[in-house]
């Protein structure tokens, strides 16, 4: 059944709600709600059981569960990060062997260099990014909004580019099975690897970064936020100034991702599954945490299950954000958003402009949803089977999918990886939509005018 216009009032209804409410959760939970209501005949009882019978439909997907648990364990992480000094012992041995990177600009530019070179998982991204460079932030007067856009500007965009992670997985699997399907010919990795100069967004998006660290521009409500104290009250201890304690459960998680892809895909690192990945090696992280800071004393055991229990006490919001996200998602796949969207654009016009509308109808859907790997599964068939149709470069059909889900995700209220940067920030969620989505909107423009003009170059 085709729903029409109303397939596009239901996420704009859960935007108007975030935006209005600024409570995600009750906004999610609204859009579901209406969602559902349409999907069951307007029957209010049938949606109310459908929204209940749908979270626990939800729980028994092993990936969906695998991200939730993943993500209460990351609150577990920071939270022992925080309370075994680990932290503020790593802040200390940066500024005793570098003057440079204790200033405002070194503190900055410490999370962008992390943000690029851990490109394993963009959640991965954003934590690192943004546990280590917080206190140093704090400490010297940057904002923990601007720290929250850099996590969030670097993590899905460096996964994008150098996508032998979890991503590049997704996104080759959904190519391959265009090839397999006859709806488009080649192979599959020299695709995506072709892919990757015409990611506008992403490359866009990491030079205007560079430009806010190194000009220090602020633009709409990043001119008036301010920077946290720096407060230490909250450590157990400073101890010897050291990175190892921060430094080698962070490896830790980093090299067991690709691990875990190895051994999920059957040594085929594309292959593998990346929510196990990334579950399993949330969970080796905390055994390695345990290990070493027990023996070294850095905490008790009876501290650390303390933090640990707290941390993932403090983490049951964003899951559950993190699980209304994925089901509003679902949702609105039913309804067939995306579909509708591209036959609203699709028809009568210029080959050349395709892959700019690909890009607008990819940003608008991810906008919606809050998701860029929903939007990925959603858009990337249908631009695939749009391109080939017309005759477009297929990589460059495949670069405007990509730098759509991540612009419409970095610039959505509900979006999990937004959620994820201004908690790893340290940051009110709302405020970090805020700041950043100018910034946002200027990498959309450029990269859109990017497509444009490729576009016309490659018809």
């Amino acid at each position: 059944m085709e729903y029409g216009i109303i397939s596009i009032a239901i996420p704009l209804l859960t935007i108007f709600l975030a935006i209005i409410t600024k409570d995600v959760i009750v906004s999610l939970m609204g859009g579901i709600f209406a969602g559902l209501l349409v999907l069951n005949g307007y029957n209010p009882l049938t949606a109310f059981m459908s929204l209940f019978d749908g979270i626990i439909n939800l729980l028994s997907e092993g990936w969906i569960a695998k991200t939730l648990l993943f993500s209460l364990m990351i609150g577990a992480v920071i939270k022992l990060l925080s309370t075994s000094g680990a932290v503020n012992r790593f802040v200390n041995w940066l500024s005793d062997k570098a003057e440079s990177i204790d200033s405002p600009k070194g503190a900055m530019l410490l999370a962008y260099v992390i943000g690029v070179v851990i490109f394993i998982e963009s959640s991965i991204t954003s934590l690192v990014a943004g546990t280590v460079a917080k206190p140093l932030c704090d400490k010297n007067g940057v904002s923990r909004e601007k720290l929250a856009y850099i996590c969030d500007s670097t993590s899905a965009p460096i996964c994008s580019l150098i996508p032998l992670n979890a991503w590049g997985a997704l996104l080759l699997g959904l190519i391959v099975t265009a090839i397999d399907s006859q709806v488009i010919s080649g192979d599959g990795v020299s695709l995506l690897i072709a892919s990757i100069p015409y990611n506008f967004y992403s490359l866009f998006t990491l030079a205007i970064v560079l430009a806010v660290i190194f000009l220090n521009i602020n633009i709409g409500p990043m001119k008036h936020t301010t920077a946290q104290p720096y407060n230490t009250e909250h450590l157990h201890h400073e101890g010897k100034a050291t990175p190892f304690p921060m430094v080698l459960p962070l490896i830790v998680m980093v090299f067991a991702v690709p691990f875990g892809l190895y051994l999920t895909g059957d040594g085929d690192i594309f292959k593998g599954s990346g929510s196990t990945s990334v579950y399993y090696a949330i969970i080796v992280t905390l055994l390695f945490m345990y290990i070493y800071y027990v023996s070294t004393k850095a905490l008790t055991h009876k501290a650390f299950f303390k933090g640990f229990y707290e941390g993932l006490g403090e983490m049951i919001p964003v899951m559950l954000i993190l699980m209304f996200a994925i089901f509003i998602g679902k949702v609105i796949g039913d309804l067939g958003t995306a579909k509708y969207l591209a036959h609203l654009l699709s028809g009568n016009i210029s080959p050349a402009l395709v892959p700019l509308l690909i890009f607008v109808v990819a940003s608008i859907t991810a906008f919606s949803t809050g998701t860029s790997w929903g939007t990925f599964s959603i858009m990337m068939p249908i631009g695939l089977a749009l391109g080939a149709s017309m005759g477009l470069d297929i990589p460059l059909v495949i670069a405007a999918v990509i730098s759509g889900g991540i612009f419409g995700d970095h610039a959505s209220p509900i979006s999990d990886t937004t959620i994820i940067s201004s908690m790893a920030a340290g940051c009110d969620h709302v405020e970090h939509v805020r700041t950043q989505l100018p910034y946002a909107l200027i990498g959309g423009v450029l990269a859109g005018v990017g497509f444009l003009v490729a576009g016309y170059f490659t018809v």
